[in-house]
């Protein structure tokens, strides 16, 4: 099944995990089209997208969440927007997997890990992220 697939990660709030999320797009290609692959670019600085307004990238973001299957959040690197889309996703009633890895002693927003309705998993290599992927994809089908 070619799904369509909202994949969000903090740019505004941090971009110390863009290599990890570049890494995650290319890997969730597999699973169908990822809808903002620049989430990944190496290139987009903690500034944004400056090309663009801020009303049009809510605009354009919130309609590729609705065309979206599914959601898959990098959710690390604490961000609003992050939230905001995962948030936006649940109540649109999209299947959200929210990928986390404890670093500087940080642990997982409540309002994130408490929620039942999201799948979350934790990981601390990038092949148990793939794996922790590939569970949810298969949760999908099956």
């Amino acid at each position: 099944m070619n799904r369509k697939i909202y994949f969000a990660g903090s740019i505004r709030g941090g971009r110390a995990d863009s290599e990890i999320y570049s890494r995650m797009i290319a890997y969730l290609s597999a699973y169908g089209e990822v809808l903002t692959e620049h989430v990944g670019s190496q290139a987009l600085t903690a500034a944004g997208e400056d090309v663009v307004t801020d009303e049009y990238i809510f605009q354009r973001d919130i309609h590729w969440i609705r065309k979206a299957d599914v959601v898959v959040a990098e959710v690390s690197t604490p961000s609003i927007g992050v939230g905001y889309e995962i948030a936006t996703a649940e109540k649109m009633h999209k299947p959200v997997l929210c990928l986390y890895r404890e670093k500087d002693g940080r642990k997982l927003s409540a309002m994130i890990a408490g929620n039942a309705v999201l799948h979350i998993a934790q990981y601390a290599t990038f092949e148990e992220a793939t794996e922790e992927i590939d569970r949810f994809f298969r949760s999908l089908d099956g």
